[in-house]
């Protein structure tokens, strides 16, 4: 079974996992987090209807009660988990893998991510090897309404947007829940229909391809904002005015005109290891924030940000977390908060590109995935020969490793999820870009 990994456990159903060891992951999660109420949601994929029921048995079998969220997206499940005090929730999922995935997100009390290091491990050993006796008296399941309420929420946070034209793609996904009932029939939506087969593209907006019909739709509507979720609407991303795709990262700066206007210098706002170094450089300069630099994913972040007491925060990935919804990411708030802020500026006259534009100054790589085996061999070998040419102005090592000069940066770190070595690199100049790439494929080339 190859399905825990360090942020949950996915992979491709009846492959990676399969109902049997479902039911035994539910029967020993009462167990794990040491309550007998177990929140569950799931999304609409082929294989969720299987995956619940498995998991429900598995949950009553050992003497705990579920509470039925029925269909969600995973931003829902975090907050019913917080708000009505729930100690464990499952969103089953899969996010923004093809059709044939799926797998659980788990969260303990206040939301609070369950990784591979802070209880996966654990449930792993006991699916394997644990004993399964089911209880005398059964758990029983419980519907839980709580959707309008969530509805009323992110409605609250929705300011003046009627000045915006907007362009959504939900990628089949379980953004079309809701979406609908938050922005009105003013957008011009496609792919809003929720289906788990994903018959348009899958559900991944950092695929380029998959930005495809979106970028065609903000050209042919002429809107000022195309956005996109992924498949469980954890995350979103943008397109520009121009059809052009927003690196993600820059949307952390973006949102600090939104949170940071009106508060003190010395704000805490949190980043990932990948981000760009325009990031930092904007909020520091505009609103005087503290920045710190984590590891990637809600695995981590969310508990960095509550740690640190950060107003908002995000990743590379589109993952964009807030303090005030408890500490956890959701896609949807972030696009609300997003067109809040595009369209205050456009009615100063300043389109979203030019925003876009004014944040990131850096020339960006991109993240580029090498698939080799010798990855820590690859990663020290690449810190050596910068650090033999230029003189680093940082550096950090808690997620593969990020080095600073003084007019580029480079990560790399081998992925949680896949067998890949990402690279990433940053620099003030397209040519001093192309060089540092150049070289880093060279050395990465020597260990495959």
């Amino acid at each position: 079974m190859g399905a825990f990994h360090a942020y949950d456990i996915r992979g491709v159903y009846n492959k990676d996992f399969n109902k049997n060891d479902v039911y035994r992951m539910g029967y020993f999660l009462p167990r794990l987090l040491n309550t007998n109420k177990i929140l569950v949601g799931r999304d609409a994929r082929e294989s969720s209807p299987e995956v619940y029921e498995y998991l429900v048995k598995g949950i009553n079998d050992a003497g705990a009660d579920v509470f039925d969220i029925g269909l969600a997206t995973t931003p829902l499940v975090y907050y019913t988990t917080a708000k009505l005090g729930f100690k464990a929730s499952v969103q089953i999922t899969a996010s923004h893998n093809p059709r044939e995935y799926n797998g659980l997100k788990i969260s303990r009390e206040n939301a609070l991510p369950v990784g591979y290091d802070a209880g996966l491990k654990e449930l792993e050993q006991l699916v394997k090897s644990g004993e399964v006796v089911v209880a005398e008296k059964r758990g029983v399941v419980t519907p839980v309404k709580v959707k309008e309420e969530y509805l009323e929420f992110l409605r609250g946070k929705l300011q003046d947007i009627s000045n915006l034209k907007i362009a959504v793609d939900c990628s089949n996904g379980m953004a079309g829940l809701f979406i609908h009932q938050i922005l009105g029939d003013a957008p011009a939506y496609i792919y809003d229909d929720v289906d788990g087969t994903f018959p348009n593209h899958e559900a991944n907006p950092l695929v380029q391809e998959n930005v495809a019909d979106l970028k065609a739709l903000v050209a042919e509507t002429g809107s000022d904002i195309g956005v996109i979720f992924d498949g469980d609407a954890d995350r979103v991303m943008f397109v520009d005015e121009k059809g052009r795709f927003v690196s993600p990262d820059l949307i952390i700066a973006l949102l600090g005109h939104y949170f940071l206007k009106d508060m003190p210098a010395g704000q805490k706002v949190l980043q990932d290891i990948r981000s760009s170094k325009a990031v930092g450089e904007y909020l520091v300069k505009h609103f005087g924030v503290e920045m710190h630099t984590w590891r990637v994913g809600r695995a981590y972040a969310a508990i960095k940000l509550r740690e640190i007491d950060g107003v908002f925060g995000g990743e590379l990935a589109g993952h964009y977390y807030f303090r005030d919804f408890f500490y956890s990411d959701s896609g949807i708030l972030a696009s609300i908060l997003t067109l809040n802020v595009v369209a205050d500026f456009k009615r100063k006259g300043v389109a979203f590109s030019q925003l876009v534009d004014e944040i990131g100054t850096y020339h960006n790589s991109g993240e580029i995935n090498f698939k080799i085996q010798q990855k820590q061999e690859a990663m020290d070998a690449i810190k050596k020969h910068f650090e033999e040419t230029e003189t680093p102005t940082a550096f950090y090592d808690f997620d593969g490793y990020r080095i600073e000069f003084a007019d580029w940066w480079l990560n790399v770190r081998p992925s949680n999820t896949e067998p890949y070595l990402r690279f990433l690199a940053e620099a003030t100049s397209e040519d001093k870009l192309n060089k540092i790439v150049e070289q880093a494929r060279q050395i990465i080339a020597s260990y495959k």
